[in-house]
C-alpha cells in the first residue's frame, strides 16, 4: 500500500497497523512458516496463539492502555512473541540490549517501563535494584499457557507503537508511532519487492532499529524470519543460515557483508586481489540490504561483483526516528559512469512515503507518513541527477584557526590510494598546543585477513605525495596510523571515539624525520637502547640509596657463599626492576593506549605494572630488617606490599587477557 491510498481495515472499526498485517497473514496462511530459529520454528498460527496468550497475561498483570513493556531476552523467537503480545494488549514495546547489559540498564533507565519481560538468567544483569516489576518468562510459562488462545479485548492502540533506541554509546530513546512503523514497512515492501516466499535474516542486534522495527519486513509480508538460536549472530552462523535456510533477503552492515566471503572461489572480473566470493551454493539470495554506515561506490561495485548475477545490493540510509528508512541507493540508479568512485558515497532517493531535503548543507528526513523534517546531523548534496550524495557529518568537523574543517573530503582523497580501503582523519593536540591532523588508514575489506596488507598502506611520505595537488598543504595529515580495520560501534557505524591515540606528539619544529631524530625516538621508547641504560642508571641510584633508607639491609658479611653471591644477584635484579618501574611509570601509559582497551582499564593496568616493578625493592629490604616475631611490622608489610602485589598482578592479567576492542589493530606506525 503506498502513501495516499485508502486505509485498509481488518475487523470492525480497526485501523490498519503492522499488528493487523501480521494477524491477517495468520488468518490467511496459518500453516505458513513465520519464524525459524535453529531446529525450532513457528507457523503464523502458532506465533499468533503464543502472542495472544502472553497478551492476556499482560492484561491480567495490570498493563494499562499505552503502557510500556521492556523486553530483554537472548531468545529472539521469544522476543518476537513478546513484542507482538505487547501490541495485542494495547501497549508499547521497547527491546532492551541483553548482549551489552550496561547499555541495557541505561535503556531501562531512559524508558521507566511498566514491566520488564525477561528470563532469570538475564535479570541480574539488567535489573539495577530500582524496584522494577519483572515478569520472568520461564517462571510464568504455565500461567501463560493457561490463558485463552484467542485475541484479547484490548483497548484501541495508542499513537505510539514502540520505543526504539539509537545505536550510539549513550543510547537515546525514540518513540515511534503505529503510522510511522506501518508506512516504513510499506516503503520497504515496495522498494525490496517483498513476497511471501522471502526468507529474511537480520544480523543487527535485537535492540537496534534494524531488528526492533525491521521484523515487520518479514512478518507483515507473509515471509519467514530466520533468527539465531541465541543472540548475537556470529559470522559463521550467518553464512550457515544463509545457505541452509535458503535466505533470500539479507539485512546486514557493510563489514558483516564482507565477512560472508570466503577464499578459494574463482574471482570474477574486477574482484579485488583477495579473490573471494560468496559460496556458490548460496543461490537463494536475491537482495543484500546494507545498513549502519555509508558505502562508497567502489565498495558497492566490488561487493556486487562477488555475488552471482541478478542479486541486488541495496545501500540504505535512515534514522531511528524514521524507523530505519530514509533513502536507498543501488548501482542501476546511476545514469552513467563515475570518474572517481573511491571518493563518492551516494544515498540515492527517498523511500516511498519519506522525504529528503538538504537545508544549509544538512540532510533532513521527513518521516514515513508525513511530519516535521528531522535534522540528521549529516551533510549532503542533491546532485543534478536527483541522487542524494553523502558529504560527511557535522559532529566530525575539526576546529582550525579561523573556522572549521570537514575531514570527509580529505578521507575521500586518501581512499583513492590503491592500498587504502577505509580512512579517517582526526585532530590531535600537538606539543605546541596547535591541533595536527592524523590519518587512520585500513586496507580494503577484502584484504583484512591478509597479513601483508599493511605493506600496501602508505606511510606519511607516501600519503603526502598522493595528496599533493588534491588537498591543501595545511589540510594534509602530518601523521599516519595503520589499522587492520577501523573501529565500529554497536550499529556498525565507524566510531571515531574508539580510535587509538598516536604513539607520540612530535613538535612541529622537528617534524621532518632524519636519522638523528629517529635514533632519539628509539632511545626514548620502552624497548630502545636508552631504556635499558636508563633502567641501569636508576637502579644504581637505588642501590646507593638503599643503605641510606634501610641501613644494614644489604649487609651480606654474615652470609656464607654461594648464598651471598645469590643474594647479591637478587639485589641487582631488584634495583634494575626498580629502575625499569620508574621508566615505565613515566612512559608506559602512552604505549599501552595502543591496545585500545579503554582509558580507565589502561590507566589501572599501567599503575599495576609499575607497582609490580617498583614494590620489590623496598619490600625485600624491609623484610630483611623486620624481626621474626615483630607481628605488627610483619602484618604491616604483608598488607602494605603482598596484598597490593596480588591485586596488581590480577589487574595486569585481566588487562592482558582482555580482547582488544579492535581485533584487527596493526602496530601503529606514525611519522611526523
Amino acid at each position: 500500500m503506498t502513501q495516499g491510498s485508502e486505509s485498509v481495515r481488518f475487523g470492525k472499526g480497526t485501523t490498519d497497523t503492522v499488528l493487523h498485517r501480521f494477524e491477517q497473514w495468520a488468518r490467511d496462511t496459518p500453516d505458513g512458516r513465520a519464524v525459524i530459529a535453529g531446529y525450532e520454528s513457528f507457523t503464523y498460527a502458532q506465533l499468533d496463539t503464543h502472542a495472544n496468550r502472553l497478551a492476556h497475561h499482560l492484561l491480567a498483570s495490570g498493563l494499562p492502555p499505552g503502557g510500556l513493556v521492556a523486553i530483554g531476552t537472548t531468545r529472539q523467537a521469544e522476543l518476537l512473541i513478546a513484542l507482538l503480545a505487547v501490541l495485542k494488549a494495547g501497549g508499547v514495546y521497547a527491546v532492551i540490549d541483553v548482549d551489552t547489559p550496561r547499555t541495557g540498564r541505561r535503556q531501562l533507565a531512559a524508558v521507566e517501563p511498566f514491566a520488564l519481560l525477561t528470563r532469570a538468567a538475564q535479570e541480574p544483569a539488567l535489573d539495577s535494584g530500582s524496584g522494577l516489576r519483572v515478569i520472568r518468562l520461564e517462571e510464568q510459562a504455565t500461567a501463560i499457557a493457561q490463558q485463552p488462545a484467542g485475541p484479547p479485548e484490548a483497548p484501541a492502540p495508542a499513537g505510539t507503537a514502540a520505543v526504539l533506541f539509537t545505536g550510539a554509546a549513550e543510547p537515546r530513546a525514540v518513540p515511534v508511532g503505529h503510522t510511522t512503523l506501518l508506512t516504513a514497512y510499506e516503503g520497504w515492501a515496495e522498494v525490496a519487492r517483498l513476497t511471501p516466499e522471502d526468507r529474511h535474516l537480520i544480523t543487527a542486534g535485537a535492540a537496534l532499529t534494524d531488528f526492533a522495527a525491521g521484523w515487520t519486513r518479514a512478518l507483515c509480508s507473509g515471509g519467514t524470519l530466520v533468527l539465531p538460536v541465541i543472540s548475537p549472530w556470529k559470522p559463521e552462523d550467518i553464512q550457515r543460515s544463509v545457505e541452509t535456510e535458503r535466505v533470500t533477503v539479507l539485512h546486514t552492515d557493510p563489514v558483516a557483508a564482507d565477512r560472508l566471503v570466503v577464499r578459494g572461489s574463482k574471482p570474477a572480473p574486477g574482484v579485488p586481489r583477495s579473490g573471494r566470493t560468496l559460496r556458490a551454493d548460496a543461490r537463494s539470495l536475491r537482495l543484500l540490504a546494507l545498513t549502519g554506515d555509508r558505502v562508497f561506490l567502489d565498495e558497492l561495485d566490488a561487493l556486487q561483483s562477488r555475488l552471482r548475477p541478478g542479486v541486488r545490493v541495496l545501500a540504505v540510509y535512515g534514522l531511528t526516528e524514521v524507523a530505519g528508512v530514509g533513502a536507498h541507493f543501488e548501482l542501476p540508479q546511476l545514469r552513467g559512469p563515475i570518474d572517481e568512485p573511491t571518493g563518492l558515497s551516494l544515498l540515492g532517493v527517498p523511500f516511498p512515503g519519506c522525504g529528503v531535503h538538504v537545508h544549509g548543507g544538512e540532510i533532513r528526513l521527513t518521516p514515513p507518513g508525513g511530519g516535521d523534517a528531522i535534522p540528521t546531523g549529516d551533510l549532503g548534496l542533491l546532485r543534478p541527477d536527483g541522487l542524494l550524495e553523502f558529504r560527511g557529518r557535522i559532529r566530525d568537523r575539526i576546529g582550525v584557526p579561523g573556522g572549521s574543517l570537514d575531514p570527509y573530503s580529505i578521507e575521500a582523497a586518501i581512499r583513492s590510494h590503491p592500498g587504502v580501503g577505509r580512512a579517517m582523519v582526526t585532530a590531535v593536540a600537538g606539543d605546541t598546543g596547535v591541533n595536527r591532523l592524523v590519518a587512520y588508514v585500513a586496507p580494503p575489506p577484502g584484504d583484512v585477513i591478509a597479513w601483508d596488507a599493511a605493506a600496501a598502506l602508505p606511510d606519511v611520505g607516501g600519503l603526502r605525495d598522493h595528496l599533493a595537488g588534491v588537498v591543501l598543504k595545511e589540510e594534509t595529515p602530518r601523521s599516519v596510523i595503520k589499522l587492520r580495520a577501523l573501529p565500529r560501534g554497536r550499529a556498525g557505524q565507524e566510531d571515531r571515539t574508539a580510535l587509538p591515540l598516536p604513539a607520540r606528539h612530535v613538535p612541529e619544529a622537528v617534524a621532518t624525520p632524519n636519522k638523528f631524530s629517529r635514533a632519539a625516538q628509539a632511545a626514548a621508547e620502552p624497548g630502545g637502547c636508552a631504556f635499558g641504560c636508563g633502567a641501569a642508571v636508576l637502579g644504581f641510584v637505588a642501590l646507593l640509596l638503599t643503605n641510606v633508607l634501610w641501613p644494614g639491609s644489604t649487609d651480606l658479611s654474615g652470609v656464607p657463599n654461594p648464598w651471598a653471591s645469590l643474594f647479591f644477584l637478587l639485589y641487582v635484579c631488584e634495583v634494575l626492576a626498580f629502575g625499569a618501574g620508574v621508566l615505565f611509570l613515566i612512559n608506559g601509559h602512552r604505549r599501552m593506549k595502543h591496545r585500545n582497551l579503554g582509558r580507565r582499564r589502561t590507566r589501572a593496568a599501567h599503575l599495576a605494572a609499575s607497582y609490580l616493578l617498583l614494590a620489590w625493592w623496598p619490600q625485600d629490604n624491609l623484610y630483611r630488617l623486620a624481626g621474626k616475631h615483630d607481628w605488627p611490622q610483619q602484618a604491616l608489610l604483608v598488607y602494605l606490599f603482598n596484598v597490593p602485589l596480588m591485586i596488581a598482578g590480577l589487574i595486569v592479567a585481566v588487562f592482558l587477557a582482555r580482547k582488544p576492542d579492535d581485533p584487527f589493530h596493526f602496530d601503529p606506525q606514525e611519522e611526523a
